[in-house]
C-alpha cells in the first residue's frame, strides 16, 4: 500500500486499515458467514457508514488490498524502463503477488476464501477487473502495439498466471513455466499497424 503524505491522508489509511484487520480478525475467529457489518465497525469503533465510505462490500474488506494488486499490475506496464519488455516486468509484478499470497499467515485466509461462495465470486469478478484494468494499461503504451484482443488475451493470461502460481506446490516455479508460455505467445503476436 502506497503510504499518504497528509495528515489527514494517513488518517484515512489508518482507519481503513484498522477496519480490515479487525473484520479480518472476526472473520478468522468465527467465520465468515459468522460476522455482520455492524459487528465489525462496532468492534473497529467506526460508524457502518465510515466502514462503507472505505470498503464497498462485505467481500471487500476480506480483500482490502485490491486496489493495490490492481495498480501494482498496471504500474508493471506504464512504470517499466524505457525499452524494457513487457513480459518480464510483469513476471516479477506476478511474483511479487505470490508471494504475498503465500506468505506465512495466508493459508488460513485462502480456506476462508474458498469455503465462502460469495468470496469466491468476489475474487472471480476481481480477477476479470484486473485484466480488463491491465489489458487497457498494455492497449495504451504505443511501444507495445498489439490489438485490443492480444491485449486483452495477455492480461489474462497475467492474472491466470497469479491464481495458478498461488495454488503450486512450488510457486515461484509455476509462475516462470508459465511465463515462458505467455513470453512465447506473445512475440508470436504480430505488432499491430
Amino acid at each position: 500500500m502506497t503510504v499518504p503524505t497528509g495528515r489527514r491522508e494517513r488518517k484515512k489509511a489508518a482507519t481503513r486499515q484498522k477496519i480490515a484487520d479487525t473484520a479480518l480478525r472476526l472473520f478468522l475467529e468465527r467465520g465468515y458467514d459468522a460476522v455482520g457489518i455492524r459487528e465489525v465497525a462496532a468492534e473497529a469503533d467506526v460508524a457502518v457508514t465510515t466502514l462503507f465510505s472505505h470498503f464497498a462490500s462485505k467481500e471487500a474488506l476480506v480483500f482490502e488490498q485490491d486496489a493495490d494488486f490492481e495498480q501494482g499490475l498496471t504500474r508493471a506496464v506504464t512504470a517499466r524502463a524505457p525499452h524494457e519488455p513487457l513480459v518480464p516486468a510483469l513476471r516479477r509484478e506476478i511474483h511479487a503477488m505470490v508471494r504475498h499470497c503465500t506468505a506465512d499467515g495466508a493459508a488460513p485466509i485462502r480456506r476462508m476464501i474458498d469455503e465462502s461462495p460469495a468470496l469466491r465470486e468476489y475474487e472471480d469478478s476481481m480477477r476479470l477487473r484486473h485484466a480488463e484494468s491491465l489489458a487497457a494499461a498494455i492497449a495504451a503504451d504505443p511501444a507495445l502495439a498489439r490489438s485490443t484482443t492480444a491485449c486483452r488475451t495477455i492480461a489474462r493470461f497475467v492474472i491466470d498466471a497469479y491464481s495458478i502460481g498461488r495454488e503450486a506446490a512450488d510457486p515461484e516455479a509455476a509462475v516462470d513455466e508459465i511465463f515462458r508460455m505467455i513470453e512465447a505467445a506473445w512475440e508470436t503476436v504480430s505488432p499491430s499497424a
